[in-house]
């Protein structure tokens, strides 16, 4: 699996999550945990220390996998082979300092020099393990006969990783067993006994069988019976079926497609690069709906030629589908000014102004949190964008951002992230419902600045990477009805490509993974009276 493509919500392809403020920070009040820093510091190629990295012990006395070496000799074979031992350390720094597998992974494999398959299974092992740790708990709890919680957190993750092999890969079960004894010799070496019976009990079954025996009746609790048979907290899946309008069908299909391999989808920049001959240059294949979209089956993205010039960028075809949407979406008058004010880290404000600079248009960029309007700075070089390090809520109190001045504005809010969780497998588990009241809170203020901002005639296109009503309909209607402006809906589905399947009645726009291969984005396209 290759970098993710940019996400929404829990932002953080270079740095931490979306938080409280608009336009970025790292949690609600704008502060980042402790081990989202030392996650930083390790994707920048800091080490964040022996005792972590080697599961503890002193780095002289032991060998490359923590087995000690006696006489000075390298060991006949490794207690751990390096794609599992990487595999687990990045698992071991989600859990253990609350950091980000697309930050802490590719930074490990660098630093170990894993390339090709042995990457590619590193990877999968990272990403998998992390996307099924629900079911995965569930079935170590009864293999284990006590709660995984009270397991040692690292011989836990150890046996989570185990599983996973046991259960989703074609890993022989002697194998996935053995190694996984082995990683326990490493981190926890008094369970070895422990975690050799606990695997043995999970291969006495596959995924299905463990299912049909811990999950719940599909016909008295069908919430229930998807969440543990797909790997989703009960919560979220009540919240995608109510947005599928109850279809249960569908909710399974969206879960199945949240726990598959997403591909990296790059955006050509109109002006700079053509999405045919962007394709046959980095070996992909045109999307099927964006008119700049690219898909790539594997690779490093960041490794680019087309990258590092600036004629394209990594973004999901979704992401790029709801900024062309405001784009091209039919307005009166001037059209020369544009604002996108929650901007980091830059995705679709290289997409706007690439088409501002077709246009003859100029794009605004906000961002609040400093570091994030330099990742904008930086993703927008060369191209029409003004980049301020503001919050988009002083609208009118900051005379960088005027009342009635702008022709067309984007508010890409921030949100759960509940959109992207098959390119954030973590994030799954990280949110909580007690999330929903500040960041809704946030999204209709930054929504309202926004209808302050835009002219009268003039265009608002409000955007999540989340489909849960409360952060979609719930909100753009309450800011638009408190607002104190007239304000119109504009029909989003003409702003889409002819032809996409699954658009619903308008005038709002859903996207989802199992409909049309995009993260689920929602768009909703206000016009100022």
């Amino acid at each position: 699996m290759t970098g993710p493509s940019e996400p929404r919500g829990e932002r953080f392809p270079d740095d931490g999550p979306r938080g409280g403020s608009a336009g970025g920070g790292a949690r609600p009040g704008g502060e980042r945990s402790a081990g989202a820093e030392r996650g930083q510091r390790y994707a920048r190629g800091g080490r964040p220390g022996d005792a972590g990295r080697f599961a503890g012990g002193d780095r002289s006395r032991e060998g490359r996998f923590g087995v000690e070496r006696r006489g000075g000799r390298r060991p006949a074979r490794p207690a751990v082979d390096l794609p599992r031992h990487v595999a687990y350390q990045a698992i071991a720094a989600v859990h253990r300092d609350d950091a980000y597998a697309n930050l802490v992974l590719p930074a490990m494999l660098r630093d170990e020099g894993l390339t090709g398959r042995d990457a590619a299974f590193a990877t999968e092992l990272t990403y998998g393990t992390l996307r099924h740790t629900g079911t995965l708990d569930a079935i170590i709890t009864d293999a284990a006969g006590r709660d995984v919680q009270r397991i040692d957190p690292p011989v836990r993750d150890a046996l989570r990783l185990g599983a996973y092999q046991l259960l989703h890969t074609r890993v022989p079960a002697h194998a996935a067993v053995s190694s996984t004894v082995d990683l326990v010799r490493a981190v926890g070496p008094g369970a070895t006994g422990f975690a050799n019976a606990v695997l043995r009990e999970v291969a006495t079954r596959d995924v299905d069988g463990w299912v049909a025996k811990l999950a719940p009746s599909a016909e008295t609790d069908p919430i229930g019976h998807l969440a543990l048979a797909y790997s989703h907290p009960k919560w979220i899946v009540r919240a995608f079926a109510e947005a599928l309008g109850g279809d249960l069908g569908e909710t399974a299909r969206l879960l199945i497609e949240d726990n598959e391999r997403p591909p990296v989808h790059l955006c050509a920049r109109p002006g700079l690069a053509d999405p045919v001959e962007l394709a046959d240059e980095v070996g992909g294949a045109p999307g099927a709906f964006s008119p700049y979209a690219v898909y790539l089956s594997g690779g490093a993205p960041g490794e680019l030629p087309a990258l590092a010039e600036g004629r394209a960028h990594v973004q999901d075809e979704g992401s790029q589908l709801v900024a062309n949407a405001l784009a091209v979406a039919p307005l009166d008058g001037p059209d020369g000014r544009w604002l996108d004010l929650c901007a980091g880290p830059g995705g679709k404000a290289g997409l706007l102004g690439a088409l501002a600079a077709q246009r003859g248009a100029r794009l605004t960029a906000v961002e609040v949190a400093e570091h994030r309007a330099r990742l904008v700075a930086q993703a927008t070089r060369g191209l029409p964008v003004n980049v301020l390090n503001l919050d988009g809520r002083t609208v009118g109190a900051d005379p960088k951002l005027p009342e009635g001045h702008f022709d067309r504005v984007l508010v890409d809010a921030p949100c759960t992230g509940l959109g992207s969780l098959r390119r954030r497998p973590e994030s799954r588990w990280r949110r909580q419902p007690a999330d929903l009241p500040p960041l809704t809170r946030l999204q209709r203020e930054l929504l309202t600045a926004a209808l302050r901002a835009v002219r009268p005639g003039g265009l608002v296109a409000y955007v999540t990477c989340s489909p849960h009503t409360v952060e979609t309909h719930v909100t753009v209607t309450e800011a638009s009805r408190r607002c104190g402006f007239p304000v119109d809906f504009v029909d989003a589905r003409p702003l889409l490509p002819a032809g996409m399947p699954g658009l619903g009645d308008g005038p709002t726009v859903q996207l989802w993974p199992q409909r049309h291969g995009t993260d689920a984005m929602f768009l909703a396209v206000l016009r100022k009276g």
